[in-house]
């Protein structure tokens, strides 16, 4: 079996403690999966004493590899300093989506009716995000301007992606953009969406406007969903699903890098949806779900049956140690995040070791 190279993204505070209990549970010793690992220091520390060469370098090497893990990392506020490592890294990799999947947490309520899966596939560039701002006139007078944009090759890769992941989870498509306000702007995403939806005719689509959308989702019958979005539309829709499931390190969140065509994922940068949480850092407290299922959803993109029998055992240990009361604070336990980790750890090898007794794949 051929070895697979991540490429390792340090970051910050409590985003790299985290990051170093994923790494313990992508262990090859834990999944029997050749796994070997590239390690980049991404700390705001290091960006800043390269001058962001070291985020360049990083991008570089998932480029090659086509597999990422990123811890969190500070974004400073001044423009004048380093900024955030995202851009760069979404710019070299063609990365255009953002995955994040909503799931229930047992023994967590969540709110309102839902109940199934529910993933937000979000615009990971242009919009309001990579803006031209500007202001004119003073006082009372004063205007403020903003020019955004988006490509068709983006809003391509979006629909395309969000119809076959529909496809892959037998869930439906559902939600859009606010094209009846925006029919030049929005409407161009529209397009591409029912374009999707010619290509897959048998995945069940029911498009709704974006403020539907939010409120339908309190209302919901249960059904598994893929929604698509435009990227500031999905930063709000997919914190709000998160926390609709009981917390938002319940998930892990994928960045997902286009070939040419807009419609071959070659690269996958998984990370938590979670910042650095710097009141936690040093205490053993937080929670490392959102980065462990992370790795998970890494080794399912190795392309081997290998990878994917060990992605499926540490999605499944997750959820069961949390059903069986092994919990962090923010989900009412009182598990410290190692102790937490551990128990992931034992399940995984179990599961792995009993399913090659049984030759189960």
């Amino acid at each position: 079996m051929a070895s697979r190279t991540i490429v390792v993204l340090e970051g910050d505070q409590t985003g790299q403690e985290l990051l170093e209990q994923s790494l313990r549970v992508l262990s090859p010793e834990i999944t029997r999966v050749p796994t070997e690992f590239i390690r980049f220091d991404l700390s705001l520390e290091r960006r800043r004493a390269t001058k962001n060469a070291v985020v360049d370098q990083a991008a570089a090497a998932l480029v090659t590899t086509g597999l990422g893990l990123k811890a969190a990392t500070i974004t400073p506020e001044a423009k004048e300093d380093v900024g955030s490592p995202n851009a760069i890294l979404r710019e070299a990799i063609n990365g255009k989506v953002i995955l994040r999947t909503g799931r229930r947490i047992p023994g967590i309520r969540p709110v309102g009716g839902v109940h199934s899966p529910i993933s937000v596939v979000r615009m990971a560039v242009d919009g309001a995000y990579n803006a031209k701002e500007w202001r004119e006139a003073q006082g009372d007078d004063e205007i403020a301007y903003r020019t955004e944009k988006i490509t068709r090759s983006t809003c391509r890769a979006v629909a395309e992606f969000t119809f076959h992941h529909a496809q892959k989870t037998g869930a439906k498509v559902f939600g859009g953009p606010k094209y009846t306000v925006s029919p030049v702007y929005e409407g161009l995403f529209k397009e591409e969406l029912d374009a999707a939806h010619i290509r897959h005719p048998l995945v069940h689509y029911e498009p709704q406007l974006i403020d539907t959308t939010f409120a339908l989702l309190l209302t919901t019958s249960g059904e598994s969903m893929v929604i698509p979005t435009l990227n500031r539309d999905g930063d709000l829709l997919s914190d709000l699903v998160l926390q609709m499931f009981g917390t938002i390190a319940g998930s892990e969140s994928l960045v997902l890098g286009f070939d040419n065509t807009s419609t071959r994922v070659r690269v996958v940068m998984a990370e938590a949806p979670h910042g650095t949480a710097p009141s936690l850092q040093g205490k053993n407290v937080a929670n490392p779900m959102a980065m462990i299922l992370a790795g998970a959803a890494l080794l399912s993109y190795f392309d081997i049956p290998e990878a994917d029998r060990a992605s499926r055992a540490i999605y499944e240990a997750v959820f069961e140690s949390v059903f069986d009361g092994v919990k962090t604070a923010d989900l009412g336990g009182h598990f410290p995040t190692d102790e937490f980790t551990d128990e992931v750890i034992h399940r995984v090898k179990s599961k792995v070791e009993v399913w090659s007794t049984l030759g189960q794949a």
